[in-house]
C-alpha cells in the first residue's frame, strides 16, 4: 500500500409540503421557477446550465444569494450484464449509492454545500463532503466569451476501518480518511438551446492501493441540449490520465440524463456507468463498462427555497 437516498414517496411528500401557501408570519418561500432568469444586466448570459450539477460533476452555475437547495440523489444497480436483468428488476433491487446535501448561495457568485453519501464500498462508505464554488467570470452577449467557475471539495469517510491491512479501507492513519478535489469549469452557451462545458479536475487521495496513484488528473466534458424551455438532454464524460502501468481495471465515467425544470424543482433522471457520487468516487473508482451492460438508472431531485 502507498501512503501518500426508493425514498421517492417521502421525497415527494416533503416537496409538496414545501409548496404550501406562505403567510406573513412565515417569510420562508420557494425560489421561483424563473429563479435563474431574474437578472439585472441584460448583457449577461444566464442559464448556461439550469442546475449546479450536470450529472455527476459540477456545472458552471452557482446559487443566487440567499437561496438554499436541498438535493437528494439516488443510484440503483446495473440494468443489464451479469449483475442486472430481470432477477434484480433491472437494478431496482440494488442500491449502489445515495446522497443528501444542503447547499447555500452566500453571494450570487459564491456558494457552499455539505453532503453525506452512503458510499459504494469500493472502497468508501459513510462519506461526508463539503465544497465551495466561486464564479470567476460570466459570459456576456457583447463581451467576455465564456463563463468560468472554480470548485474545491474535501471528503472524509467515517466508516469502520477494515482489519485487512491489504485494503484501502484499513486506514492506518487518521489522515488517510481524507480526499480532495479541485476543478476549473469553463462553459459557453450557444444560442438558446446548446451549452458546452470543459472541466479539468484534479483529485488527490491520501491513501490508495499499490496499483493506483494518489493524485489523478481528469478532463471532463459536458453538453446541455435544450428540448423546450423546461426540458433538456444532458451528456457528461470524464477522461482520466495516469501511467498505463497503474489503474488497469478502471474505466471512465460516462452519463446521459433527461432534465425537467418545474416550480422550485429540478428533476434529473440519468443513466451512467458510475456507481458513486462526488469526484472522489465517480472519477477515481469507476470500473463498469457500458458495452457490458454495466450502467444504472439514477435520479436527482433539487428543491430550492430562500428566506427573505
Amino acid at each position: 500500500m502507498k501512503k501518500t437516498f426508493t425514498i421517492f414517496a417521502a421525497v415527494s411528500c416533503i416537496s409538496f409540503g414545501m409548496n404550501a401557501q406562505v403567510t406573513e408570519e412565515d417569510s420562508t418561500y420557494v425560489a421561483e421557477e424563473t429563479y435563474y432568469e431574474e437578472v439585472e444586466d441584460t448583457n449577461r448570459v444566464d442559464d448556461t446550465f439550469y442546475s449546479t450539477r450536470v450529472i455527476n460533476g459540477h456545472s458552471i452555475e452557482t446559487l443566487r444569494k440567499g437561496v438554499y437547495e436541498l438535493r437528494i440523489e439516488h443510484r440503483f444497480g446495473d440494468l443489464a450484464g451479469t449483475d442486472g436483468g430481470a432477477q434484480t428488476m433491472f437494478g431496482f433491487d440494488n442500491l449502489t449509492d445515495m446522497r443528501i446535501a444542503l447547499e447555500y448561495g452566500i453571494t450570487d457568485n459564491l456558494m457552499i454545500g455539505i453532503g453525506r453519501s452512503k458510499g459504494t464500498g469500493e472502497p468508501y462508505r459513510s462519506l461526508m463532503d463539503g465544497f465551495a464554488k466561486y464564479r470567476i467570470f460570466r459570459q456576456e452577449k457583447h463581451g467576455f466569451p465564456f463563463s468560468l467557475s472554480a470548485v474545491a471539495t474535501i471528503n472524509y469517510t467515517y466508516m469502520k476501518a477494515s482489519s485487512d491491512v491489504s485494503q484501502v479501507s484499513h486506514f492506518p492513519e487518521w489522515q488517510h480518511r481524507f480526499a480532495y478535489s479541485t476543478q476549473l469549469n469553463f462553459a459557453r452557451k450557444f444560442g438558446d438551446r446548446l451549452s458546452v462545458a470543459i472541466m479539468p479536475t484534479l483529485v488527490h487521495r491520501n491513501y490508495v492501493a499499490a496499483d493506483d496513484v494518489n493524485t489523478l488528473f481528469a478532463l471532463g466534458g459536458a453538453l446541455r441540449i435544450g428540448l423546450t424551455s423546461k426540458m433538456a438532454i444532458l451528456l457528461e464524460y470524464f477522461q482520466t490520465f495516469a501511467d498505463p502501468t497503474y489503474r488497469g481495471a478502471n474505466t471512465n465515467s460516462l452519463g446521459i440524463a433527461f432534465e425537467w425544470i418545474t416550480f422550485g424543482h429540478n428533476f434529473t433522471i440519468n443513466l451512467t456507468n458510475s456507481r458513486g457520487f462526488g469526484d472522489v468516487q465517480f472519477i477515481t473508482y469507476t470500473y463498469e463498462d457500458w458495452l457490458k451492460g454495466q450502467f444504472r438508472l439514477g435520479f436527482c431531485i433539487g428543491r430550492k427555497f430562500e428566506k427573505e
